[in-house]
């Protein structure tokens, strides 16, 4: 089982970035995605979720209206986009395929916001 997440990196403020997270080893279109974030000593956040068929999304409010989970099945990716970035946003972001009980971890890329 793999995720691999790609599309990091250093932007501006205001700046987007659009990360992917490829999936192998599993059946991914039977597993919703999550992407979470964590920064230097803060504890990890749920930033986006999106269903298996991608039928349903949801965002905290920290994000909602700046980023977008998308998904396709066909291509088992998983994707993230970022619009609007702030200094705030800054930090490792991973990808997570959950089913009842299971869970597999991204390794994570890193995002950079900042002038």
């Amino acid at each position: 089982v793999q995720l691999v997440e790609s599309g990091g990196g250093l932007v501006q403020p205001g700046g987007s970035l659009r990360l992917s997270c490829v999936a192998s080893g599993f059946r991914f279109s039977g597993y919703a995605m999550r992407w979470y974030r964590q920064a230097p000593g803060k504890e990890r956040e749920l930033v986006a979720a999106i269903s298996n068929d991608g039928g349903s999304t949801d965002y905290p409010d920290s994000v909602k209206g700046r980023f977008t989970i998308s998904r396709d099945n066909a291509k088992n990716t998983v994707y993230l986009q970022m619009n609007s970035l702030k200094p705030e946003d800054t930090a490792v972001y991973s990808c997570n395929a959950v089913r009842l009980a299971t869970n597999y971890w991204g390794q994570g890329t890193q995002v950079t916001v900042s002038s």
